[in-house]
């Protein structure tokens, strides 16, 4: 028996709710499902923001907006001029879910609780008569005589137009490379650096404004980095991680960073800063107080790396030793080997060619009424609601499209 619908989403995640919503609201005669091809939909709304939902960011002007996405840059300019996070923040409130803005500029539901995002969802389709269908992952995907037909293990399903919002789903790309689509290679983007260096083995937790540089790259962040258990995590590393995805997946993540850890001090300042301090601190112990804003623990560190003993006076420093500090302070190398996920923002760089979507309507220049929203696309941002924005516009554009 086919199942029969005007539209069918593939994907119960953020982009595909939030588009089969705005597509009913906008023409209540459509019959539209969603299907889903785990037990639970909206799974990664659930963990985003550790439980809280990052649901978007305090950026409003599109053309600054657009300069979060490593991937999707050119793209996004149109679609944020037409729903932006402005418009995000005004959709929200009228479906009874207000945000706040964090000190960063991320923005979370005023409960604290991603349910909250979940429940306005739910209680969206549900109001809208929008069939949401679990368990049925989709195994193959035809078209004929304008009417998509989709397979799942149990069921088959017509629709006149197709939406597909499955994320990053490898079996989804392959489906559409039959259709001629090309597909971006997918690799991992948002990850932290792996690092065992004695300088700060025992200094986890530890955090410091900085610039990071990737060595023999263009790659260049500044921001707030952490030191963790493994080495180094924080908004500085993640954006290096999210604008150098490809580079440092072809570096198969063995590669050498600088780092200065005083933001970007120039070398020789310091050296000047630190010959001061030897006048004006002559008979107090070098590695005792941070001068700089740093954690003494990390200073002490620092200064210990560079050849200074723990009860060194800084009437005794020597040049040599001057000029050693100056270089752990603005220029020190760390051997990055590896990376980790960060938290559960698994975030891929990758998916459908950006040149065959029209981003007028988010449909495929190549097959008529096949529509992309979300991540399938190869846009990705650095963290902060930057990619549920995405959801979010592409959802919007394409559900007034239709």
């Amino acid at each position: 028996m086919n199942q029969n619908f005007d539209i069918i989403i593939v994907g119960g995640g953020a982009a595909g709710f939030f588009t089969a919503i705005n597509i009913v609201e906008k023409n209540p005669k459509l019959k539209v499902a969603i299907l889903e091809r785990g037990t639970e939909v909206l799974n990664k709304v659930r963990i985003s923001g550790g439980g809280r939902c990052n649901v978007t960011h305090a950026c409003f002007e599109p053309n600054e907006l657009v300069k979060f996405y490593p991937r999707g840059e050119k793209e996004l300019r149109g679609p944020f001029h037409q729903f932006c996070s402005g418009d995000t923040i005004e959709w929200f409130e009228k479906h009874g879910v207000e945000l706040k803005i964090e000190a960063d500029g991320r923005m979370f539901p005023v409960s604290n609780s991603s349910q909250t995002i979940i429940d306005c969802f739910l209680k969206a389709t549900q109001k809208l008569g929008i069939a949401v269908l679990t368990g049925q992952s989709v195994q193959s995907i035809f078209n004929k005589e304008n009417t998509w037909k989709i397979e799942t293990q149990t069921e088959n399903y017509l629709a006149e137009k197709l939406i597909l919002a499955t994320g990053s789903n490898p079996k989804v790309w392959e489906m559409l490379q039959n259709f001629g689509h090309a597909v971006v290679s997918p690799v991992p983007s948002l990850f932290t650096f792996n690092i065992k260096d004695a300088r700060i083995k025992e200094l986890p937790g530890v955090a410091a404004q900085v610039t990071v540089k990737v060595k023999d790259t263009k790659l260049t962040s500044t921001g707030p980095l952490l030191i963790t258990h493994w080495g180094m995590s924080g908004p500085a590393i993640l954006k290096l991680s999210a604008w150098g995805a490809r580079i440092l997946h072809d570096k198969n993540y063995q590669f050498t960073i600088f780092i200065n850890w005083l933001n970007d001090a120039d070398k020789e300042d310091i050296e000047k800063k630190l010959k001061e301090l030897k006048q004006e601190h002559a008979k107090k112990s070098v590695s005792k107080k941070s001068p700089f804003e740093l954690t003494n623990r990390l200073w002490e560190s620092l200064v210990l790396t560079s050849g200074i003993e723990t009860e060194t006076k800084w009437a005794d420093l020597s040049k040599i030793q001057l000029q050693n500090l100056a270089n752990q302070l603005t220029n020190g190398t760390f051997q990055v080997n590896g990376k980790s996920t960060f938290k559960e923002e698994f975030v891929t760089a990758g998916g459908i060619d950006l040149k065959e979507i029209n981003f007028k309507t988010m449909e495929s220049k190549l097959n008529e009424n096949l529509y992309f929203a979300g991540e399938i696309v190869n846009i990705d941002a650095i963290t902060g609601g930057f990619n549920f924005q995405n959801a979010w516009t592409s959802g919007f554009i394409l559900a007034n499209n239709i």
